[in-house]
């Protein structure tokens, strides 16, 4: 005869209150592409608040100036409380930590940007263990989009209004 197990009398402790959820989705954004637009749409369910920073890089040759990818973001997501734009210098995992974010955002278009982000992941969890990365596979139909592409379309004079955010004037930002 199977013996039955007896039920538990204990208690389960109260839920700690919740930790905001905060996301640091960093990047250039030189400019901000459908590609990160869907990136951060797809990704609002998963955190309360996405933090697109833009990160100050001095020795690259940018297109768009800091403040005008700052009011591109926040134009694109002027409806969306749950977004936001910063933008910031030096290390993604010190600005983390001075936003207490709780998670990294990456999109994840190829294979080659996997092993890249698998490795940047691996250092920020060294130096920073409190943060998850956390990884989104781009949809097919933004595969090929990427800023670098679409900054030369736009520096040759095309019309790169399909790689960009519905209502996004590019010349609004140049």
């Amino acid at each position: 005869m199977p013996t039955q197990k007896k039920k538990s009398t204990k208690t389960l402790p109260l839920k700690k209150k919740q930790m905001e959820k905060i996301a640091v989705f960093p990047g250039s954004f030189d400019p901000f592409t459908v590609g990160h637009e869907d990136i951060v749409n797809r990704a609002l369910s998963l955190f309360d608040k996405i933090i697109v920073a833009i990160g100050v890089n001095s020795t690259k040759q940018s297109l768009l100036s800091v403040e005008a990818r700052v009011k591109m973001v926040d134009q694109v997501f002027q409806s969306n409380d749950q977004v936001s734009a910063d933008f910031f210098e030096g290390l993604t995992v010190d600005y983390c930590r001075k936003v207490k974010a709780t998670h990294m955002l990456r999109g994840i278009r190829t294979a080659s940007d996997f092993e890249y982000e698998w490795a940047i992941a691996q250092i920020n969890k060294k130096m920073l263990p409190s943060v998850e990365s956390v990884f989104l596979l781009t949809t097919p139909d933004h595969t090929p989009v990427n800023s670098t592409i679409i900054r030369e379309i736009i520096r040759y004079k095309g019309d790169a209004s399909l790689f960009l955010p519905k209502g996004i004037d590019i010349k609004e930002f140049l």
